[in-house]
């Protein structure tokens, strides 16, 4: 079939995306689904700052390749095979798929699946090879996805259905950024009732880490960002305390204001920068937590001595420690009851054709989320 893809042929273009256009707007064949795949037709689509370290070469990845890994749609077609599933399910994708019987699957980390995470980096789905192609050229998916098409081809276990009266453009939040950020403080962090937390970097990940940390009963709950507009969005959504980092005595307040740090600090900005104030705020005996993906060259320098003196643990957290089966729903469901108010995320609504400047308003920091809608 024919669609119309977000087609990234290069990375490290300059700014303004507006401009440059890294994401060309092509018109993409696609095949049908093969045993164990459903093609979904795509509804909502969010623009990640994941998505924008793919464009500006920070994650190198085979090229060409469709963007998009944070979705939600309706079930078009299933391949052979697919009997748990039907067209007119309302679905979200899911960047990181189980196989079930890797390593780390059967050690209850399918969020770490070896399998799956090896076809991803070729660009192909993990039930093998590619989809997509450009005048018989080959195109690769995007975390075996590639949702900022209208439609996409992909594995079973790429996909958890959800009720189908969830908005699009609100369930596309759970395949990332929901899951990344609520996961981090409820599965990786453990947070306890009373506990202080600090989230430093307030995108939809930071955000909904924030909104993570209020479920799981925090006592205070500071927010830090350089942005004086997402500080007043976190005490609107719950935050008890905000700081900017660029703020010269913004850690020496922390630390005051602290009674010497907070017990579990998230790093959620992907910045070496932002990862040493998280460190530097946590407590003695506290954990500091990652789940922002900085370059890969990137070293963050650890004092072994003061380490191990303190009792200091640090955690890198990968789509929040979730279990897909069971964790979606039940976020799904507290934000029905209005208890993960995620729809409060969302910066904006645009179309598929106003992709790239769409990451200009990212790249900048003024926007949380966009989605992209179909419709």
């Amino acid at each position: 079939m024919k669609i119309r893809g977000a087609v990234l042929y290069e990375q490290g273009l300059p700014r303004p995306y507006a401009q440059s256009r890294p994401l060309r707007i092509e018109t993409l064949d696609l095949e049908g689904p093969r045993a164990g795949e459903v093609l979904v037709q795509v509804k909502a689509a969010g623009l990640c700052h994941s998505d924008l370290s793919t464009i500006e070469g920070v994650r190198p990845r085979p090229l060409p390749m469709v963007v998009g890994h944070e979705g939600a749609g309706v079930v078009a077609e299933v391949g052979a095979g697919v009997t748990d599933i039907a067209p007119g399910d309302a679905v979200v994708f899911i960047f990181a798929p189980s196989c079930g019987t890797c390593r780390q699957c059967i050690s209850q980390r399918p969020f770490l699946c070896t399998t799956f995470n090896a076809a991803r980096q070729k660009g192909d789905l993990a039930t093998g090879g590619r989809r997509l192609s450009l005048n018989g050229q080959s195109i690769a998916h995007n975390s075996g996805l590639s949702c900022f098409a209208e439609y996409a081809v992909v594995p079973r276990n790429s996909v958890q259905k959800i009720p189908s009266d969830v908005p699009m453009h609100d369930a596309a939040l759970f395949g990332c950024a929901v899951v990344t950020g609520v996961g981090a403080a409820v599965n990786t962090a453990n947070v306890k009732p009373g506990e202080t937390v600090a989230v430093v970097g307030l995108g939809g990940v930071g955000l909904s880490c924030l909104l993570g940390a209020i479920v799981a009963g925090a006592g205070r709950i500071l927010a830090i960002d350089v942005s004086d507009e997402k500080l007043a969005l976190a005490r609107q959504l719950g935050a008890t305390d905000t700081f900017n980092a660029r703020d010269a005595d913004c850690i020496e307040r922390i630390l005051a204001t602290t009674d010497g740090g907070v017990d579990s600090a998230f790093e959620m900005a992907g910045t070496i920068k932002a990862m040493e104030l998280a460190y530097k705020i946590t407590v003695r005996g506290g954990q500091t937590v990652s789940a922002g993906l900085s370059p890969a060259t990137a070293q963050f320098p650890i004092n072994h001595y003061a380490m191990v003196q303190d009792g200091r643990t640090v955690k890198g957290s990968y789509m929040g420690g979730c279990v897909i089966a069971r964790d979606v729903p039940r976020y799904i469901s507290l934000y029905k009851d209005r208890k993960l108010p995620v729809d409060r995320l969302r910066s904006a609504l645009v179309s598929l054709d106003e992709v790239n400047e769409g990451f200009d308003r990212l790249a900048d920091a003024a926007v949380v989320r966009q989605m992209i809608v179909f419709d």
